[in-house]
């Protein structure tokens, strides 16, 4: 049986394909599936690993705003990419096409209705971007992830959560201690940027990096496009004696991120759902620094939706300021109450067992 999976091609779209793969994987030990991937290119090597099959298309989408781009993309790319997936999808002849959205996502899942191919989306933010809602008019079911996401059909929607790779919880702390070489003598604060990196909690480190450094142990993962500039200005910044308490990567692999996250006392992070889901899943207090320019204000309702539980602190970017961040995470983990609450609120919300859910209902479906 043929399974195929598409979405925008960012890691917010790709490491919940991957979380769902690997759960239709255990669920078919006599290899009877086959998995299929329809996108863009950008972000899709990892899963050759994972031993998907790759198609990539031409992807377009249609902004918000005025751009030139769009005239590109509404007479060239879009079309382009309709065509391409719908003799993709004649030829590999799925039984079902799974959509994480994005606009890669959107031509294809419109070629599987002509084909009447049956569609399953997911939507990890608690507002739908615009080619989940077009799309969510087409799919049999829905998934989500927040409890109050906005714009579904109600008879449709699964609450589920965000799929996470289970194998991710799977390390213990001396093991991750080993392969991230802390030194353990202050309490470990992640600062996690995305998949893209995030500048202005990259400019936050850079600019207290001492001060941080005097009291606590930093893993800083800066993002691929701004690593060079933050090592050169961070070996600038450091004290001699403080550079063994500061461990910076430009991204981590799914092993050195697991150990991060087993190890920090606290995360500082944005709002996409993938990674509020991966840290509430170890139980891990945190301040959500919302993405301003996020589509539809999405890492803001995310934010502000996860801090309701209890388990983590908002801060908007324009508020961000050395000494409201000091404050907030010293009370926290001055306090071992409201510490030991968030870290119950994390674990109360997180849904470890969503990518499995879902493989299931697939599963089922075909059957």
């Amino acid at each position: 049986m043929k399974i195929l999976f598409t979405g925008g091609g960012t890691g917010g779209h790709i490491m919940p394909i991957i979380a769902i793969g690997r759960e239709l994987k255990k669920l078919d030990p006599q290899n009877n599936l086959e998995l299929h991937y329809i996108g863009p290119k950008e972000g899709t090597e990892i899963l050759i690993t994972e031993k998907f099959k790759i198609h990539n298309i031409v992807s377009g989408k249609i902004r918000r705003y005025f751009s030139l781009l769009n005239i590109v993309d509404i007479f060239f790319n879009i079309p382009l990419g309709f065509l391409q997936s719908f003799f993709l999808l004649l030829f590999i002849r799925p039984k079902l096409v799974f959509s994480k959205g994005g606009s890669g996502s959107l031509v294809v899942c419109f070629a599987a209705k002509v084909l009447r191919i049956p569609i399953f989306l997911h939507e990890s933010d608690s507002i739908p971007g615009m080619s989940n809602q077009k799309i969510s008019k087409w799919a049999k079911k829905i998934f989500i992830s927040f409890p109050n996401t906005e714009y579904f059909e109600k008879s449709k929607t699964t609450l589920v959560g965000n799929p996470i790779r289970k194998d991710l919880l799977q390390i213990n702390k001396e093991e991750a201690n080993r392969i991230l070489n802390l030194t353990r003598e202050r309490p470990v604060i992640l600062f996690w940027g995305g998949s893209q990196g995030a500048e202005a909690i990259n400019e936050l480190v850079l600019s207290n990096l001492n001060i941080f450094l005097s009291q606590y142990e930093i893993i800083h993962i800066s993002g691929e496009k701004n690593y060079r500039n933050v090592k050169a200005e961070s070996r600038a910044l450091l004290n001699k004696e403080e550079k063994i308490y500061y461990h910076l990567y430009k991204s981590m692999n799914e092993l050195e991120l697991k150990s991060a996250l087993i190890i920090c006392n606290f995360v500082v992070s944005r709002a996409g759902s993938g990674s509020i889901f991966e840290i509430s899943a170890f139980g891990i207090p945190v301040i959500i620094i919302p993405l301003p320019s996020s589509a539809q204000n999405h890492q803001s309702k995310n934010a502000y939706e996860y801090a309701k539980t209890g388990a983590g602190i908002v801060i908007e970017q324009e508020n961000l300021t050395p000494n409201l961040f000091m404050s907030k995470i010293n009370n926290i983990i001055s306090d071992s109450k409201t510490f030991k609450k968030m870290q119950e609120s994390a674990l109360n919300f997180s849904k470890p067992e969503a990518g499995e859910t879902i493989a299931k209902e697939i599963i089922a479906y075909l059957k």
